[in-house]
């Protein structure tokens, strides 16, 4: 399948995971408390190292590589120990998801050591490196010939896409965008305290959108980014942000992205699926690129939210990452409104059926055996007012046809 259809990019933030196994003592002890491991000058007794790539390079990038996708990636690493091992790991999968990374001498490779000690929340210590130092002019642009569609994960966490407003990111895509591909944005929360956090978000958001074709961020994300004190408000309250979403908070984020230049907005709401506003616009469907539907009537205006699909959760590592390979995936391929929700929402419930981001996502045609069959959908609490659509599929506004 992979040689029959045309490429996809994805491109931004990508580092090592290196999580430490805390394990029980051979004289059958508990696993230590986090004030007995963090002592100065002591010396704790862990298990094997597990490393794996981390980032929206690598978890939606090897995401739409397994569903069976020819996929480039184009992730920045130092030339040293960690870069290396990032690149090995990529060879691994294929030689040719090594090819498109960007290598520094001038940087050194981002890092995260994950402290995660049984029964208490998981301890990141991250390295930046040389996400920091990505720019527009990194992407040999001429790599892009004979791609579709160009995807860029987490400028929140690469200093550069943020600084001055927001001018490199909008100059990566307008340049990415004047190829003619379709270009789509996924984003990270930024930290509230660090310089990421402080950005003015709406500002870069403004400049950013208008070059951009599908933005995929998570609802609490873009909450963050819209409207900080609604956010601190509702973060004040208790509980998961999702739950707390209802379909006027959700509908007046999207329609004001869309004001903003994009073609096609997509929330990630966690459990409670994905919601999805298009422009009402035709022409500005069309303009989508060279992934743009041939029928740009069919999405105009279009507003659904899909439901997550029932399943085995073992892990929710990169389920955002791969609910965004399939979106990109489906839409890739010319399916329907309906049929790009109900893929995203399929390859993310793939997801959390493993611990880490992507080994447990399937080729493509599996994802669609598993779709056509009996797979039923979580309950959806969220946005009250929403009903079933008469495939039973995914949510609509009452009345709306």
């Amino acid at each position: 399948m992979a040689g029959s259809l045309p490429g996809i990019v994805v491109a931004g933030h990508v580092c090592l995971d290196m999580i430490p196994t805390f394990r029980s003592g051979v004289s059958g002890s508990v696993v230590p408390a986090l004030e007995d491991i963090l002592v100065p000058g002591k010396l704790t007794d862990v298990g094997p190292l597990t490393t794996a790539t981390g980032g929206a390079v690598s978890n939606t990038g090897l995401a739409l590589y397994r569903l069976g996708f020819p996929v480039s990636l184009m992730g920045k690493v130092g030339d040293d120990t960690v870069g290396h091992a990032i690149l090995d790991i990529l060879r691994g999968y294929d030689q040719a998801l090594a090819d498109g990374m960007i290598v520094t001498t001038e940087s050194h490779s981002s890092y995260t050591v994950v402290i995660n000690v049984p029964g208490i929340d998981r301890i990141f210590l991250h390295s930046p490196g040389a996400n920091d130092t990505f720019g527009a002019d990194d992407i040999d642009y001429t790599e892009l010939d004979g791609a579709k569609l160009f995807h860029f994960g987490y400028p929140p966490v690469m200093r550069r896409m943020f600084v001055d407003g927001g001018e490199e990111l909008a100059a990566l895509l307008g340049r990415v965008k004047a190829r003619g591909l379709t270009t789509s944005l996924d984003m990270a929360r930024p930290d509230p305290t660090s310089d990421a956090g402080k950005a003015p978000w709406r500002q870069i958001l403004a400049k950013a959108l208008p070059q951009l074709d599908l933005f995929l961020p998570s609802f609490d994300e873009v909450l963050y980014m819209l409207d900080r004190q609604r956010f601190d408000d509702m973060v004040d309250g208790g509980g998961d942000l999702n739950m707390q979403a209802d379909a006027e908070l959700v509908r007046e984020i999207a329609e004001e992205l869309i004001e903003m230049g994009v073609a096609v907005v997509g929330l990630k709401l966690g459990n409670q699926g994905l919601y999805m506003k298009a422009a009402a616009d035709p022409q500005r469907i069309a303009a989508a690129g060279a992934c743009a539907p041939k029928d740009a009537a069919t999405w105009a205006g279009r507003e659904m939210l899909a439901p997550c699909f029932r399943t085995r959760v073992v892990g929710t590592t990169g389920s955002g990452d791969c609910t965004i390979a399939g979106f990109l995936g489906a839409f890739l391929r010319e399916l329907s409104p309906q049929e790009v929700m109900t893929a995203a929402v399929a390859v993310g419930a793939c997801c959390v059926e493993a611990a880490d981001a992507t080994s447990s996502i399937p080729e493509w045609k599996t994802v669609e055996q598993r779709i056509a069959g009996d797979w039923q959908r979580l309950d959806t609490v969220a946005l009250p007012g929403w009903r079933w659509d008469e495939a039973g599929m995914v949510f609509r506004p009452g009345g709306e046809k």
